[in-house]
C-alpha cells in the first residue's frame, strides 16, 4: 500500500502522458515549451486569475511572490506555526522575519485571533514593519480568509496564499489560489497536482506583477532583451517535460480526481468519526485532500498507532512533528510553547492517513479496522 499511489495513477493516465513527454523530445523545445503556456492559460482559468507564472517548485513561488511585493530586511512576514518550513522560510532568505501565528485545532490552518495579537504585538515592539500575511491552505483546505483578509485590509497588508497543499480546495465555489493579492502553489509529486519532479506556479491579478514575475523567475531580465538583467532574480523555470507531464494530470484532476479525494475523505469519516477527532471541513469549503489528517488522545497513543499500522504493510505520516517556532533555524527567536497551545497538541496528537485519488474503499476498510482494532 503506498500513502500517495503514484504508480497507479501513472497506468492510468499512461497513454497520454507519455504522449506528452514524447512531443516534448521530439520538438526539443525543453525551455519555456508551448506546454509551459499552456499550462499556465489552463491553470489560470481554473481557479479563475488573470495571469499565472509557472516557476521551479513550491519555494521559488513564494520567494519570488515575496520579492514581487518589495519584501525585504526589517519586514514582519506573518504566516503560520503549523506549516511546512518553506513557509517561512522564503521570507527569512530576502532578509526579512518570519511571526508565527498559532492554528485553529480543529482545521490546522492559521487562527484569525492569533494573528491579529501578532500584528498588534509586532506593532508594539516597533522593530519591524509588518508586510505580508502568508496563510497556508494546509491539508487541501483554504485557510480563513473570511476573517483573514479583512484583518489584511485593517492593518495595510498584503495577503500571499500560500496554496502548496490547498490546490483544488474552494471557499462557497471560489478555488484556491485566487485569495488575496497574489498566491502560489507546488506541484511536488504528492502534492494534490504534482509533476514528476519539482514544479511550481503563482497567480496574480495584476498585469504589473504578472510582468516583474516573469522577469524574476529569469535573472530579472528586461522583457525587451534577455541580456540586459534589470534586477536581481532567480533562474526558476518550470520545465517543458514537467509543465508537458501536468497537462493530462490537470484534466483528471478536474474530471474526477477531485471528486475521488472527497469520497474517500467521506468513507474515512464515516468509519473513524465514533473514535477519533477526524478532519473538520468548514461550512461552505471544499477541501482537496492533500492529506487526510486524525486527532488521537496523546503523543503516546498517536506512537502506538503508527508503529502498528507499520506492522500491518499501512503508511502513515507525522504532518508535522514540531511547529515552526521549534525549528532549529529560528530557535534564536526564544519563542515559547505557551504561544503556540494549538500547534503543540497537533504536533503530538496528529497522524495522516493514506489519501489519494485512486484510493479504493476496501483500502479504506481494511486502513480502518487496523485503527479500530487497537
Amino acid at each position: 500500500m503506498q500513502f500517495r499511489d503514484l504508480r497507479v495513477q501513472y497506468q492510468a493516465l499512461k497513454a497520454d502522458i507519455d504522449a506528452e513527454i514524447k512531443a516534448v523530445i521530439e520538438s526539443s523545445a525543453f525551455i519555456l515549451g508551448k506546454p509551459v503556456t499552456e499550462l499556465e492559460n489552463k491553470l489560470a482559468k481554473y481557479v479563475g486569475r488573470k495571469h499565472c507564472v509557472t516557476c521551479g517548485n513550491g519555494t521559488d513561488a513564494l520567494q519570488l511572490a515575496l520579492m514581487a511585493l518589495g519584501v525585504g530586511p526589517g519586514d514582519a512576514v506573518f504566516t503560520s506555526d503549523f506549516t511546512y518550513f518553506a513557509s517561512a522560510g522564503s521570507a527569512s532568505i530576502l532578509g526579512a522575519t518570519p511571526v508565527f501565528a498559532d492554528i485553529d485545532l480543529a482545521t490546522f490552518n492559521m487562527n484569525p485571533k492569533s494573528l491579529e495579537e501578532q500584528i498588534n504585538k509586532v506593532l508594539i515592539e516597533n522593530r519591524l514593519v509588518p508586510k505580508v500575511i502568508i496563510p497556508v491552505d494546509l491539508f487541501g483546505q483554504p485557510a480563513d480568509y473570511d476573517e483573514i483578509l479583512p484583518i489584511a485590509a485593517k492593518y495595510g497588508l498584503k495577503v500571499l496564499e500560500d496554496g502548496a497543499q490547498g490546490f483544488g480546495g474552494k471557499i462557497r465555489g471560489r478555488s484556491a489560489c485566487s485569495f488575496g493579492d497574489i498566491s502560489t502553489t507546488s506541484f511536488f509529486p504528492a502534492k494534490p497536482l504534482g509533476c514528476y519532479g519539482d514544479g511550481g506556479a503563482i497567480f496574480t491579478d495584476d498585469g504589473n506583477v504578472d510582468a516583474k514575475l516573469r522577469s524574476l523567475r529569469a535573472q530579472g531580465k528586461s522583457p525587451e532583451d534577455k541580456y540586459d538583467n534589470r534586477e536581481i532574480g532567480l533562474n526558476s523555470r518550470l520545465d517543458t517535460i514537467q509543465a508537458a507531464i501536468l497537462l493530462p494530470k490537470l484534466k483528471a484532476f478536474i474530471d474526477y480526481e477531485m471528486d475521488a479525494v472527497n469520497k474517500a475523505a467521506e468513507w474515512y469519516t464515516e468509519r473513524l468519526k465514533d473514535r477519533f477527532v477526524t478532519p473538520t471541513v468548514m461550512d461552505g469549503f471544499t477541501s482537496s485532500w492533500a492529506q487526510y489528517t486524525i486527532l488521537l488522545d496523546s503523543k503516546e497513543e498517536r506512537d502506538s498507532m503508527q508503529s502498528k499500522l507499520k506492522t500491518q504493510g499501512i503508511p502513515s505520516m507525522l504532518y508535522y512533528p514540531r511547529g515552526l517556532h521549534q525549528q532549529g533555524a529560528y530557535k534564536w527567536m526564544e519563542l515559547s510553547d505557551e504561544m503556540y497551545a494549538n500547534t503543540i497538541e497537533a504536533t503530538k496528537r496528529c497522524l495522516s492517513l493514506p489519501m489519494h485519488p485512486y484510493l479504493k474503499e476496501e483500502d479504506v476498510d481494511l486502513i480502518c479496522q487496523a485503527l479500530l482494532d487497537s
